[in-house]
């Protein structure tokens, strides 16, 4: 097989690129390891940046997001039972848009199979070759069978237990990283949201967030040590738990329900340098991972997404690598701005087993500083609604 851009990774940033090449006339193969069903089971983020929302647009899979997708103008964070809200549209002029991960994952997916775009599922990568070289093969299995695929780039958007960024070799790059000794357990259910904007709750007994994918699905999560069990949190238990750590005006109306999925996951901070090595760039979660408390990770693959797919459509279309050669540093200026501002929202909001009095004052007084300085918020709208492009 040949190609112009050997995508590896089928998740939304892979096959973003795939269409938004496809829309500038430029040749791609995506190789995703897992199948379709598998991709679209996986449950993610919800909270679109305006950015985001825009290269959805332009990439011609806006449409069922602009017609189900609910724009919200504020956020709330709690420390006990105060609340703050946020208005994020009066602050910024613009807002978020609340609309799942898995759902821009199916409209993508439309718009692959409407193009006749190629994306091969069950597709296991072994090797990456010629990266340093005048062209890129990378070897897979699929079907049961070796199989090959040339390409002038390849385009490594297959997460951070992928192959692409270990095709960079160790002397090339430089790893960032910060593990968070907690995570979070998350549960989807079938019931009204309890709150019109999401809430960031601080509390003694950990961090909470209510969050909602549309007026009749939620998603809520509780900060819980990294040695938790998920057998050991039966429903009632994660619903107990979450009233005690949300205001108690929201704990009271809280409507409750069997969950859909539960699932913990672990957060980190991390940083992978550079993001291109020869004709090998990454994307998204190969590159870096955010922990979720500020909804920057979809939104930081759409972004190196947007730099990726006009520095090919110049080489491709205009003649000039100059989008190429700046990709890794422009991409990595706004990479860094986002994790500060994860690392800083995860920090401020949750509770850590090293923290003494000292630091648990100084959460308090990040808190209290929201609350008097309009300009400490808008800092904060400014970064929740996305820096620019």
């Amino acid at each position: 097989m040949k190609t112009q851009v050997a995508i590896i990774g089928g998740g939304p940033a892979g096959l973003l690129l795939s269409q938004l090449l496809d829309l500038h006339g430029i040749e791609s193969v995506v190789l995703e390891r897992r199948s379709r069903d598998y991709v679209l089971s996986r449950i993610r983020a919800g909270v679109l940046e305006q950015g985001t929302v825009d290269l959805l647009r332009a990439a011609d899979v806006g449409a069922r997001m602009d017609r189900q997708g609910e724009i919200h103008d504020g956020v709330e964070i709690s420390w006990h039972d105060e609340r703050l809200n946020i208005d994020i549209k009066s602050l910024t002029g613009r807002g978020v848009m609340v609309y799942g991960q898995t759902e821009v994952t199916q409209d993508l997916y439309a718009a692959r199979d409407a193009r006749g775009g190629t994306v091969l599922h069950e597709a296991e990568v072994t090797a990456i070759e010629g990266v340093e070289g005048d062209g890129v093969t990378v070897h897979f299995t699929h079907e049961g069978e070796a199989k090959t695929l040339t390409a002038d780039f390849v385009a490594g958007c297959d997460g951070f237990h992928g192959p692409s960024r270990k095709a960079i070799p160790e002397s090339h790059r430089q790893e960032f990283e910060r593990a968070y000794p907690f995570g979070w357990l998350g549960l989807l259910s079938e019931t009204p949201p309890a709150a019109p904007e999401l809430i960031y709750a601080a509390h003694d007994r950990g961090f909470a967030l209510c969050s909602m994918r549309s007026p009749t699905l939620s998603r809520y999560y509780v900060q819980v040590p990294l040695s938790e069990k998920l057998e050991d949190w039966p429903a009632e238990r994660f619903w107990d738990e979450l009233r005690t750590r949300i205001p108690a005006d929201v704990a009271e109306t809280l409507v409750t329900g069997e969950p859909l999925e539960m699932s913990i996951a672990p957060l980190r901070s991390f940083v992978s340098e550079p993001m291109r090595h020869g004709r090998l760039f990454l994307a998204g979660d190969s590159a870096h991972i955010v922990p979720p408390t500020g909804a920057k990770g979809l939104n930081l693959a759409a972004s190196d997404v947007y730099y990726l797919h006009r520095a090919f459509d110049r080489f491709y279309n205009h003649g000039t690598s100059e989008g190429l050669d700046a990709y890794s540093e422009t991409a990595l200026s706004r990479v860094w701005k986002c994790e500060r501002f994860s690392w800083w929202m995860t920090s401020m909001l949750h509770d850590f087993p090293e923290t003494g009095a000292f630091e648990r004052r100084m959460q308090r007084a990040e808190f209290e500083y929201l609350q008097m300085s309009e300009t400490a918020r808008k800092s904060f709208a400014e970064n929740y609604v996305g820096l620019p492009y």
